[in-house]
């Protein structure tokens, strides 16, 4: 009788295990949680919901208007996925926190542009003019490397993306540069001659980045956004029901239609 009780026990210890280890997995919710920028992305997400929903998935978007909390929720599991950033922020961020994240789709593009209050056209810049920019590292080298394929700096050679303001190594009108978080930008034009504006922050201001921007970044920009996603979740079936609902005809054309070149699909 006592091995018969012992061996019950064995046995209802081994299921609690094996309980917790498929709890852990968080393979089978059929619910996703992400985090998103509210325009485009939840935008976007929005589109997708009644997809992933015939898919038997609940999607919760979560917005979020800074570029450090929804990759710090999504490596403290606090989140499932992320969509808000470009490849060159997640691989560089990720580094700089030691977070292993990757992603699992690319969506769309959204060209960063150069904008002002003050002035109609780049030929107007004064000379000392304050010219802001974003103060995160990817990109504000990217604003950068796009002032000076406006011709109004010159970069040092080959710093790409990485560049900062101390490789500028012409300067003819002498620009003086404010960095910033990337939100604050629209807000920062009235103290600015132009700003640098990434185009989901453009388009929350109402700016029109087709119409409204002075220099635009070219279509072929290698800044796709993505859903994110931990290492390891690349077999998650909900994700993967995400991503591919995310690269669907019924975004692409939501994407066309609302948008109108301000944000370009990247699929």
């Amino acid at each position: 009788m006592k091995k018969i009780l012992i061996a019950l026990l064995l046995l209802i210890v081994m299921a609690i295990f094996a309980g917790c280890g498929q709890k852990s997995t968080g393979n089978s919710s059929g619910v996703l949680k992400i985090g998103a920028s509210s325009v485009p992305h939840a935008e976007i997400l929005n589109v997708v919901k009644p997809l992933l929903a015939k898919e038997g998935v609940e999607l919760k978007i979560v917005e979020m208007n800074d570029y450090i909390t929804p990759n710090v929720a999504l490596a403290e599991k606090e989140l499932d996925g992320n969509f808000f950033q470009h490849i060159p922020y997640l691989e560089q961020f990720a580094k700089d926190h030691n977070y292993q994240l990757t992603y699992n789709a690319k969506v769309h593009i959204e060209p960063m542009g150069i904008y002002s209050n003050s002035l109609k056209s780049l030929s107007a810049i004064p000379s000392g003019a304050k010219v802001a920019i974003p103060n995160d590292p990817t990109n504000g080298g990217r604003a950068l490397l796009l002032l000076e394929k406006a011709g109004l700096l010159k970069l040092k050679s080959g710093v790409g993306i990485k560049a900062t303001t101390a490789d500028v190594v012409d300067n003819p009108l002498k620009l003086k540069f404010v960095e910033l978080d990337a939100p604050q930008l629209p807000r920062s034009l009235g103290d600015v001659a132009i700003a640098v504006i990434n185009a989901n922050y453009a388009m929350e201001a109402k700016f029109s980045p087709t119409k409204d921007a002075l220099f635009l970044e070219q279509k072929d920009s290698p800044y796709v956004n993505i859903l994110a996603i931990r290492t390891g979740d690349e077999n998650r079936p909900e994700l993967q029901k995400l991503a591919k609902a995310l690269n669907s005809d019924e975004v692409r054309k939501f994407i066309n239609d609302k948008y109108a070149g301000a944000v370009v699909p990247a699929f």
